[in-house]
């Protein structure tokens, strides 16, 4: 699914694009997406859209008297296209703008979400138990080792809930754990603060190169232009089972944490 990386790709993207542009209508194929596509979304028509962030994994596009919540899901993908391109079997919601431009949500698998909220959407259920953004100042090695505590559960698991922090999916918290030397089993509170600082530095760097690479390609994922993310290229471990490590040539071992994918060096993780 689009991680940190894709969607703050996602963001930089639109922007420029319809930053200052004013909804002209609202076109929705199909409200079936996670959560149903709420009517009132359609009392954005005819205001201009002031903003547009990132908060984890949302976008939150922001206008005169209200904001969309906007989750590309499992597979979805956004597009600024000419108003005149015909939406495909999965583009399920369009805003029309004034310069005649569409921003199109396609998502295959459905798994997305487009939401209208009247009020501070960081106060919405969605967001408002988020932890701290990665590449906030506020995530530090003290804050991880802090709310580690004594806690048993496996340190991939703990940097993966959104409770501890916001957005840090499967793949670029195992690139994270190996580039900071860590075993993913690790029970969290079983890790010093010096290592704990180097892997929040870990997960700074991990994230910013992803972002200046364009994300990761993961299955039909591409940028809003259509292009693909090239960081899976510089990937050191995931996907990469059986494969020799960068560092000590051992082989790179599959294992299941959380029921997900988790992969490492059993070389140079501890």
């Amino acid at each position: 699914m689009p991680e940190l990386p894709e969607v703050e790709t996602a963001c930089r993207g639109i922007a420029p694009l319809i930053t200052g542009r004013r909804v002209v209508s609202v076109d929705i194929r199909n409200r079936n997406l996670r959560w149903p596509v709420p009517k009132t979304l359609s009392e954005v028509c005819g205001q201009t859209l002031t903003d547009v962030r990132r908060r984890a994994k949302y976008l939150l596009l922001s206008a005169q008297t209200g904001t969309i919540i906007l989750h590309l899901g499992m597979s979805g993908s956004l597009r600024v296209v000419p108003e005149r391109t015909p939406p495909g079997r999965y583009d399920h919601v369009d805003f029309l703008l004034d310069h005649r431009y569409r921003l199109r949500l396609r998502d295959p698998r459905r798994f997305g979400c487009v939401l209208w909220v009247h009020t501070d959407p960081e106060q919405h259920p969605l967001l408002k138990e988020l932890g701290p953004e990665p590449l906030s100042d506020a995530f530090t090695g003290t804050y991880l080792y802090r709310h580690a505590g004594h806690r048993r559960v496996a340190v991939k698991s703990f940097i993966m809930d959104s409770k501890t922090v916001s957005g840090i999916g499967n793949i670029y918290a195992s690139e994270a754990l190996f580039k900071s030397g860590i075993h993913p089993h690790r029970p969290a509170g079983r890790i010093a603060l010096r290592r704990y600082t180097q892997l929040a530095d870990a997960i700074k760097e991990t994230l910013t190169d992803a972002i200046a690479a364009g994300g990761t390609t993961l299955r039909d994922f591409a940028s809003q232009e259509g292009r693909p993310g090239y960081f899976r290229q510089q990937l050191s471990v995931y996907g990469r089972d059986g494969e020799p490590c960068p560092r000590c040539k051992l082989p790179i071992r599959r294992r299941v944490i959380g029921q997900r994918s988790s992969y490492l060096c059993p070389g140079c993780q501890r």
